[in-house]
């Protein structure tokens, strides 16, 4: 470890697997990110493509049950990252995976870096697969929706789903992948949340005008449990909060960079007040405007809304600043991914940002695959499923709670201990029932 320290004194600032003695003196020398750059980092990993799923969550569960759902999932999330952050500070581990070695062996680093590899690659190219639909268009049945380069331009071979797609990552994703901070994103964040923001707007907007003419939807306050399949459909609507809201394989990264560390506390909340603010407007708006129509995709309620010039603009307007969003969430699920392959596949080598020829080798790779698969698998809509309720569910809830329970250092105390099982037991018994019902409705 002496020869690693010497030679990060050396290298390139971003501490991601080394010691705690040597980001502390690295955030001694840079004075460490501010807290208002790691919010803006939390909140893009919270705020990405639950935005298109959370609202038809609305139409399962009605507008209070929905509200309280997503709070409800919001502080156990803040609980389990308060576990992971405590374990941190009291062990040497500056890694989730390394968090997890420290308790469980070399098993529960392998298990961490599995779900993080399964979670970040399947949530990346189902982004692209998303940014691909709004710019060159999907079919549904028999229906086609043209994207947004058909409708400007007209259909031509340069602007269909692999060469537009080819061009976004090459010359928009490509240089923020490359950047070896994850400090050094807040400024994509920051318009990431603002075009998060437009959205919510632009959602509210259109609502509150279609309120004005009579037009809007009958709200559905709580479930409609006359259907006997809506008592099953509650549980996968759970999923998709935890996916919406789960950021723990960011937890490290972004704390590792903090000027003080103990600031990731206030971060996350701050974060998460910010990103179920969002949720629930964009929900609350989005059913008020569709009501029981509400898709899966509510860009597809927003095609069927365009039927004037203003609305055809406020529907493309909405469905760009959707794809440029999640173009820059982009960056930030990569960067956890590429740091737990790295960790998986190079244990002993030195820090990955101090290795350029493998940092840039392993970036591209990374980023190939992803496109290849976005282009050769375009509706991996049911592994999302399954994936938010098995891996992200492991990474949010589970491991977590596990540490706990496993209490290496001896600080869990009996309420910490109580709600790790609550939380285990919620995470299994949901997460069980989800994947049965998205089963059997495939």
């Amino acid at each position: 470890m002496t020869n690693q320290a010497k030679e990060y004194d050396g290298g390139v600032a971003a501490p991601l697997l080394t010691t705690e003695r040597s980001l502390e003196s690295q955030i001694t020398r840079n004075g460490g990110a501010s807290i208002s750059g790691a919010v803006l980092n939390i909140s893009t990993t919270m705020i990405g493509a639950g935005i298109m799923s959370v609202p038809a969550t609305m139409k399962v569960l009605g507008i209070i049950p929905g509200f309280v759902m997503i709070v409800f999932v919001a502080i156990l999330v803040d609980v389990t990252a308060e576990f992971m952050l405590r374990y941190t500070k009291s062990g040497k581990s500056t890694t989730y995976a390394g968090l997890l070695r420290e308790s469980f062996g070399s098993s529960g680093s392998v298990a961490v870096q599995v779900c993080v590899m399964i979670t970040n690659l399947g949530c990346l190219v189902i982004f692209l697969i998303i940014i691909g639909d709004v710019l060159c268009g999907t079919q549904f049945g028999e229906t086609l929706h043209l994207g947004i380069l058909q409708e400007w331009f007209g259909i031509h071979w340069w602007n269909s789903r692999p060469y537009a797609l080819l061009f976004l990552v090459s010359f928009v994703m490509l240089p923020l992948v490359f950047l070896r901070r994850v400090d050094s994103l807040r400024y994509s964040s920051a318009i990431s949340i603002l075009l998060a923001v437009l959205f919510v707007a632009i959602s509210s907007g259109m609502a509150i005008y279609a309120m004005w003419r009579g037009n809007t939807q009958k709200l559905r306050l709580f479930p409609d449990f006359n259907n006997q399949s809506s008592v099953w459909d509650l549980f996968t609507t759970i999923p998709v909060f935890v996916t919406a809201l789960g950021f723990h394989v960011n937890v490290h990264p972004i704390r590792a960079e903090l000027g003080k560390p103990s600031d990731m506390s206030l971060a996350i909340r701050i974060s998460l007040i910010i990103s179920v603010a969002i949720y629930f407007s964009v929900g609350f708006f989005g059913y008020l405007l569709f009501g029981d129509s509400i898709m899966g995709d509510i860009l597809v309620n927003f095609d069927q809304w365009s039927d004037s010039p203003v609305a055809q603009a406020l529907n493309t307007i909405v469905r760009l600043s959707y794809a440029l969003h999640l173009a820059l969430v982009f960056p930030i699920m990569n960067f956890s991914l590429r740091v737990n392959i790295d960790e998986l596949l190079f244990p002993k080598w030195p820090m990955l940002t101090d290795d350029t020829k493998r940092f840039v080798s392993l970036t591209c790779v990374l980023l190939a695959l992803v496109y290849t698969i976005a282009i050769a698998l375009p509706n991996i809509w049911y592994f999302f499923q399954i994936m938010g309720s098995s891996t992200i569910v492991c990474l949010s809830f589970i491991f977590p709670g596990a540490i706990i329970l496993r209490d290496l250092h001896g600080i869990s105390t009996t309420w910490d201990k109580i709600m790790a099982v609550l939380v285990i037991v919620l995470a299994v018994f949901t997460s069980s029932i989800a994947i049965y019902a998205n089963l059997h409705s495939s």
